[in-house]
């Protein structure tokens, strides 16, 4: 049974995961098999299950994951990426994608942007490549993938939110410059708008707005730093931020209407980063004659670098018992429950539902 793995098979929208367990593959150079202890159902996942996002099918989605070295084949450094020796047992952290720095077209920067890149949690299963998914009992992890290790005694379910929604919140601060003594105003408190509120407020900004249309988000909000919040749903949202000289603008939420918001009220020299439209909706408009004369700089991301990866991991080592992370994963499953975590997720927008995995029940 120890050599069985169990995962949960997403092959078309709005249908339930079907299960299958499978032998596990032997290593092949420089793979790591990693036990998986936690993943959380990012929105990206649920986009995809919902058809909003197309991946390739069929495929085994989460790509929030944490979990413990089982196996590492023998011509693998045996390092993590500061250096630290791995062993049989470690919790682990990592990117969510192995990039060839082989590639042609390998950007040290941009490592994400690879047109050879290996994403976890939304590649294709075929019958040579599989186990590559957190909605599994075990995941391997592939050559060229960023790893770092994590004290034993962090939150699982805290620590699975690192290689997605923290590290990508590590890369919009990072875009947007500097951070302390400024006045920062975040758009959409979903888990990367409170990730980002509570590491502007250890970089030590003057002030942190937080603007959304759901009050109790916003309630959150304060809880990670924010000293004052702002409800989009209502006309007098723009005379709020005018009324303050706002540096710096993150927008996570995706939406047309906040990001415009977002430009208008910047204050001359201002940096803007937009992270959370990656879906589809109607096109965002721009003054650009207010772009040119106020001298804003307008910066995308997508996914993060390996320094946003490692700036993520010292964060939530540092911070995770600072700030209520673990109350944002608002209810755990099974992962046999994968289909009634989905459900809930859905139905009751927590910030984050998560699964937790018992290999040796999984496989029966």
């Amino acid at each position: 049974m120890k050599n069985l793995a169990t995962y949960y098979v997403f092959d078309r929208a709005n249908t339930a995961l079907s299960k299958v367990i499978k032998p596990i593959p032997p290593l092949q150079d420089g793979e790591i098999l990693v036990n998986i202890r936690y993943t959380t159902l990012c929105g990206s996942d649920l986009h995809t299950y919902c058809g909003l996002r197309n991946e390739p099918r069929p495929t085994i989605l989460g790509h929030e994951i944490v979990g413990v070295i089982a196996a590492i084949s023998p011509d693998h450094s045996g390092l993590d990426t500061r250096g630290n020796q791995l062993h049989i047992g470690d919790l682990i952290t990592w990117t969510v994608f192995s990039s060839d720095p082989n590639s042609v077209n390998y950007q040290p920067d941009i490592p994400q942007k690879n047109d050879k890149i290996y994403k976890y949690g939304h590649r294709q299963i075929t019958e040579a490549d599989d186990l590559h998914g957190g909605l599994a009992t075990h995941i391997i992890l592939r050559p060229h993938t960023c790893i770092r290790v994590l004290p034993k005694d962090i939150s699982p379910a805290v620590a699975a939110t690192i290689n997605c929604a923290v590290a990508t919140s590590a890369g919009a601060l990072r875009l947007a410059g500097t951070i302390t003594k400024k006045n920062i105003h975040v758009a959409g408190i979903g888990l990367l708008g409170l990730v980002s509120i509570a590491m502007c407020k250890e970089m030590g900004a003057k002030s942190i707005i937080a603007s959304d249309i759901n009050p109790a988000r916003l309630e959150l909000a304060k809880k990670f730093g924010a000293t004052a919040t702002i409800d989009l749903r209502e006309t007098t949202s723009s005379t709020a931020l005018q009324a303050t000289v706002i540096d710096r603008f993150i927008d996570m939420s995706g939406s047309p209407e906040a990001m415009e918001l977002g430009i208008e009220t910047l204050a001359l020299h201002g940096n803007a980063v937009f992270v959370g439209a990656v879906f589809k909706q109607r096109a965002t408009g721009i003054d650009a004659e207010k772009v040119i004369r106020k001298m804003l700089t307008i910066k995308g991301l997508h996914n993060y670098n390996y320094t946003d990866f490692s700036a993520a991991v010292d964060f939530i080592i540092e911070n995770w018992q600072k700030y209520p992370f673990e109350s944002l994963i608002e209810r755990d499953f099974p992962l046999a429950e994968v289909n009634e975590a989905i459900s809930y997720a859905l139905t009751h927008k927590p910030i984050r539902a998560g699964l937790f995995i018992n290999p040796s029940t999984e496989q029966l």
